[in-house]
């Protein structure tokens, strides 16, 4: 997915009792089901922030019988504080020898950083799949390394100093543990069935 072109937002861009959104088109499921989707512009989210409280100021007044909410993977991680700061990272030896050899994909991002690299480290698996990575490489094969870690490792994301907001060069979100949990209290909470995105 590239940069959306901002007169194609203008033409996207809905507006209902106050809460800005933008009409993303229909996708077809698996099942064969239709879906019209719809991208619910916030205020920028912190650390700590309600839930409960961003779904009732953003999506309450939008929200049909029969919708579910798509509640994003950031959103989750500052709401219920699964983050890490500079400062509570120590790189150690092997994130700080090995973040050189690290791929980088075509957004830029990568495990290219020290810090990043320290959070992978500290999973399980993570030796394991940096032999595998460095042994089928040899033979161009790609992407073992994630396999091989597991999901986990596409959960961490922050620490870009490319990034246009300052907070996400200090600070790296870490997927939730239980996202199911989540979701289903939250579901009770408002009464919207939600899915994490």
């Amino acid at each position: 997915m590239g940069i959306i072109p901002s007169r194609n937002l203008e033409e996207q861009r809905r507006e209902k009792d106050g809460i800005v959104y933008f009409d993303r088109g229909v996708i077809e499921g698996k099942d064969g089901r239709k879906y019209q989707r719809y991208a619910i512009q916030t205020h920028f989210v912190q650390v700590g922030e309600s839930q409960k409280d961003l779904v009732e100021k953003y999506v309450r007044p939008l929200y049909q019988e029969g919708d579910i909410l798509s509640f994003g993977a950031k959103v989750m991680c500052m709401c219920v504080k699964s983050v890490k700061t500079r400062d509570q990272v120590k790189p150690g030896f092997w994130a700080n020898f090995l973040w050189r050899f690290a791929g980088i994909n075509h957004t830029g991002v990568g495990m290219h950083e020290p810090y990043k690299l320290q959070l992978v480290i500290d999973m399980p698996r993570v030796l394991l799949a940096a032999v595998c990575s460095a042994v089928t490489k040899l033979f161009g094969v790609h992407g073992v390394f994630y396999k091989v870690c597991g999901k986990g490792v596409g959960g961490i994301d922050g620490f870009y100093e490319r990034s246009s907001f300052d907070l996400y060069h200090e600070m790296a979100l870490i997927n939730p543990e239980h996202p199911n949990e989540l979701c289903e209290e939250l579901s009770r909470e408002t009464g919207i069935p939600v899915v994490l995105m």
